[in-house]
């Protein structure tokens, strides 16, 4: 029998060791390939082990077109605001549904559920923003459009607070005189900060990955985030490669990094991520203790 069970660890752990090879293997081939030299990348593709190591795809990503520090700080901002908001409507649309004595409960819930299967279209939503709102060209445009709650999101939410949070603890509030307000602060946020924290990432990553706003709303510079940036930058290098013989100058002589650059921008573009995200994971093990404690 214990001959067994260690049989089965070492098959276990064999597994998960394999999953995080996976998981790891892509991230540190698009790190090696991007520190390759260009010929090298050209020559023999990409590779875990670059034979000719250069910085050149990073020495052109930080003097080209835009600044990388003014697209992170942009970026910060707009995921800040957004994030926070989004959260904020989020959990005052959530909380209200979870609970049973809710007046209209159901016509609510079918309306929240009514806007995961439609939704206005993309002209209708740009003439909204760009003409009645009037947020083009502004950082707004980069906040509101994303800022509308997401049915996928209440619904996670509101799931937690009915399997997660005991009854006998609001009702233990009420008797101690607190208001609704009162009792999601001091009871239902505290005790719902894993499913929060997994929302802030869900949320987080929509906003600091999105590109299509920008595209959609915004020309000027001043406001292009991280993203906008980059993928103008891969836009310019696809422009200069297929005119190169017109412009009169060969591809290699420009000294444009055009296979390592799109790894050097996915490096820039998910390296904050990649060094948040573990500062964040302990909330996930808290939750699955949280959400085994039933009232």
């Amino acid at each position: 029998m214990v001959r067994n069970d260690r049989v089965q660890q070492i098959l276990m752990h064999a597994f998960m060791i394999l999953l995080v090879v996976l998981c790891v293997a892509p991230f540190l081939l698009m790190v090696m390939s991007s520190l390759t030299e260009e010929a090298t990348l050209t020559r023999n593709g990409y590779s875990f082990f670059p034979q000719v190591f250069s910085l050149e795809t990073y020495r052109y990503i930080i003097r080209s077109q835009g600044t990388i520090l003014h697209g992170y700080v942009m970026t910060i901002v707009v995921t800040v605001i957004g994030t926070t908001a989004n959260l904020l409507l989020t959990i005052l649309f959530a909380y209200p549904l979870s609970r049973k004595d809710l007046p209209y409960r159901g016509v609510l819930s079918f309306i929240l559920f009514f806007t995961m299967l439609f939704n206005g279209g993309l002209v209708p939503t740009y003439m909204m923003y760009a003409q009645t709102f009037h947020i083009k060209n502004t950082i707004w445009a980069l906040i509101v459009p994303g800022l509308m709650m997401n049915a996928f999101y209440v619904i996670m939410m509101r799931s937690f607070f009915q399997s997660s949070i005991p009854v006998a603890l609001i009702e233990a509030a009420k008797l101690d005189g607190a208001t609704e307000f009162r009792i999601l602060r001091s009871v239902i946020v505290p005790l719902s900060k894993p499913m929060v924290v997994t929302l802030v990432l869900m949320v987080g990553l929509n906003y600091w990955n999105d590109w299509a706003n920008g595209l959609y709303y915004v020309t000027d510079q001043g406001l292009f985030t991280i993203q906008m940036i980059l993928n103008n930058m891969i836009k310019n290098i696809e422009f200069l490669s297929r005119n190169a013989s017109s412009l009169g100058v060969a591809a290699s002589q420009m000294r444009i990094p055009q296979v390592g650059i799109r790894m050097g921008i996915a490096v820039v573009a998910v390296l904050p991520v990649l060094v948040i995200y573990p500062f964040l994971q302990k909330y996930f093990v808290k939750g699955i203790v949280i959400g085994g404690v039933k009232g």
